[in-house]
């Protein structure tokens, strides 16, 4: 009987064991699975050179505007390069805007050109010169190219993150009050900007954009920065600087903002920036932006 005992107990025991490894293997594997998200999302962070990951990505306007319309975009990245870009505008029955051949004549009779000109131009453009403030607005069509310059910025940020989540935009929201805030990661010749822009009974209330060196200098404080700068093309950060941030507050709207002589390039950064949190103020989203801006060899 004692013998009989005996063998149950030990039969109970190695069953327990069993159970025991059984779900040790179960833990081990979510773990396992746990651990490889984890280092998935890592290594998405980790991509901080500014370098795009090839895949497709994707924005679309929530809302269609007055005339029935409302963006749609995409663009596709291989081996680094953006190798299509694909801007248009639908409709609600899924119509893009080049097939209209109405909107074409109508918006051509008045201003030159046409969805079926400006829209395959500006997606050229694109995949012609990688970056999207170097996208050449066309002429008649200019609130759609610097839509087009601002989204394909957002778009070519979410590549340098290789987030394939399409990006929704709130447009024609009225701007919800609070901070809004973009920061680039990376220093270019020795500074990178960073903005931020507040929002107070829906009206932009007040803009801050500078650039800052690593240890937190601004540019607008660099006397020998702001000499060499003015000698060469008469302007330097202590003018165009607050300019735009006035420039926009004034405005009230990214697209208004004047582009300032002598600093073209830092004039289009900014607009497509104060454009980006534009949007992010349609939404309301006070996440801090970051921008893991691409450095070329200096």
């Amino acid at each position: 009987m004692k013998k009989k005992k005996l063998v149950m107990a030990l039969t109970a025991v190695m069953a327990s064991s069993m159970l025991l490894v059984a779900c040790g293997n179960d833990n081990s594997s979510d773990s396992k699975s746990s651990d490889t998200k984890q280092s998935d999302t890592k290594k998405t962070e980790a991509k901080t050179d500014g370098t795009m990951t090839d895949g497709t990505y994707k924005l679309e306007e929530k809302n269609f505007d007055d005339n029935g319309w409302k963006a749609k975009f995409s663009i596709d990245v291989k081996d680094g390069k953006i190798t299509e870009s694909d801007y248009n505008y639908v409709d609600k029955d899924g119509k893009l805007k080049t097939d209209d051949a109405d909107y074409e004549k109508n918006m051509k009779a008045k201003v030159g050109t046409g969805p079926q000109e400006y829209i395959p131009a500006l997606n050229k453009s694109l995949v012609d010169k990688q970056v999207a403030t170097d996208v050449q607005v066309v002429t008649g069509a200019t609130h759609s190219s610097d839509a087009f310059i601002n989204y394909a910025n957002q778009l070519i940020q979410a590549a340098q993150r290789a987030d394939t989540k399409t990006i929704e935009i709130n447009n024609g929201a009225k701007l919800e009050d609070g901070k809004y805030s973009l920061e680039e990661q990376n220093y270019s010749h020795g500074y990178r900007a960073v903005f931020s822009m507040e929002v107070k009974d829906g009206k932009i209330t007040t803009s801050d954009y500078n650039y800052v060196d690593k240890d937190g200098k601004k540019k607008t404080d660099d006397a020998d920065y702001e000499k060499n700068m003015k000698d060469k093309t008469g302007v330097g950060p202590q003018e165009y600087i607050p300019a735009l941030n006035k420039a926009l507050v004034d405005k009230q709207n990214p697209g208004d903002v004047a582009v300032v002589t002598g600093a073209t390039n830092s004039s289009n950064l900014f607009k497509t920036y104060a454009a980006q949190l534009y949007n992010a103020a349609q939404s309301g989203n006070t996440d801090m932006i970051k921008v893991y801006n691409k450095v070329e060899a200096e």
